[in-house]
């Protein structure tokens, strides 16, 4: 289990974590993996926050953060503000919202409603860098980026600090784009994941992208969340798996969701998500909702640029988990959620993913007698 890259982090089996929950990030450490805190929804503030409470709680075992610094977003290289940016957005696309929350029943937020989001999240390299240079300030091990290739500024900021950076593709050139940069960790992430992920399968990309990067470790990301799956993942050339969705429907990820979207994660079959841009818009798997398909559908005013499509829809989001309206509230998730149907303790997924993986390399080992 204690691949290289693995053995280089200090970790005893290569089980990558993405998760909001601080809570989770010190269970997966703990059990020996690394779990990875991702840093989209905080503010700097927030993040460093976050970051005190797992170093107070992880015993000092290795753990990470995920940011996004995106290579390509409205207002990338100028000095623009939340303001312009909203000005960016046409009247039609605030009216399709309005709209769509009025026929499904969904008033406004209450007077002396506290928003617990930005609309803004960390969609920039302004706020990516934040999150760095605050992540920085506490003993990670790891950084990795959800979308593109770091800057070069990132990269060797990371590295002055002993720190590891990696990032997620979904193609072979992105892959090849990584490690000309001098990422130290690639994650091939294959369409059945959740959250921003390309077309090609797990199965297809992740040997795909070993063959091409050489000697540089690769993660396998995409539909991986049992032991077996992770053997098949180590069979495949990767060195480790990169893990999110299954950890939704952990018992210590419970208080960051809205409980209609819990109970939705738990009934969902593999077959109930969608590849869709209308939460960044980026394609990202998510459930499918009436959301998703009124912005795919007839009279949708169409996608916007990273950060415009979530700004457009920020405090709806909010109005849709506050008045409980199921047909509308959604996750991104990937097609690994039918088989997370009951809530289970952070530890007893990693035995399973541990226990798992080693009795599926025992069994394929049996076939030679």
């Amino acid at each position: 289990m204690r691949t290289p890259i693995a053995k280089k982090l200090g970790i005893e089996a290569p089980i990558f974590a993405f998760t909001r929950s601080k809570e989770v990030v010190v269970e997966v450490s703990r059990a020996g993996g690394m779990g990875v805190l991702g840093a989209i929804n905080l503010t700097p503030e927030q993040l460093d926050e976050a970051l005190d409470w797992i170093d107070a709680h992880v015993g000092g075992m290795p753990y990470g953060v995920d940011t996004v610094m995106p290579m390509s977003y409205a207002g990338r290289g100028q000095d623009i503000s939340a303001e312009k940016l909203r000005s960016m957005i046409s009247p039609g696309h605030h009216a399709f919202v309005d709209r769509l929350l009025e026929e499904h029943g969904v008033g406004p937020l209450p007077d002396d409603y506290a928003r617990k989001g930005d609309d803004l999240l960390g969609w920039s390299l302004e706020v990516g860098q934040q999150h760095v240079d605050v992540a920085l300030r506490h003993p990670i091990k790891f950084i990795a980026n959800a979308l593109g290739t770091p800057p070069s500024e990132i990269i060797d900021q990371a590295h002055s600090h002993g720190v590891l950076v990696g990032a997620l593709c979904g193609k072979k050139k992105q892959a090849l784009r990584h490690k000309a940069a001098g990422l130290d960790v690639i994650i091939a992430q294959g369409t059945e994941a959740g959250g921003h992920t390309g077309e090609v399968a797990t199965m297809v990309l992740t040997p795909e992208v070993v063959d091409a990067v050489g000697d540089t470790p690769v993660l396998a990301a995409g539909g991986i969340g049992t032991g077996r799956q992770m053997a098949a993942a180590l069979a495949l050339g990767a060195q480790g798996v990169w893990t999110g969705s299954v950890w939704l429907t952990a018992k210590e990820h419970v208080a960051y969701h809205a409980p209609i979207v819990l109970e939705k994660l738990l009934a969902a079959e593999s077959t109930d998500t969608v590849r869709s841009r209308a939460i960044s818009g980026k394609p990202a798997r998510q459930l499918r909702t009436v959301w998703t398909e009124a912005w795919e559908g007839e009279g949708s005013p169409g996608f916007l640029p990273i950060p415009l499509m979530w700004m457009v829809q920020a405090e709806a989001v909010e109005r849709i988990y506050h008045h409980g309206n199921k047909a509308l509230a959604g996750s991104p998730v990937g097609q690994i959620v039918g088989s997370m149907n009951a809530l289970r303790a952070t530890a007893d997924i990693m035995d399973e993913f541990i226990r798992g993986c080693r009795e599926s390399i025992a069994r394929v080992h049996g076939l030679h007698d």
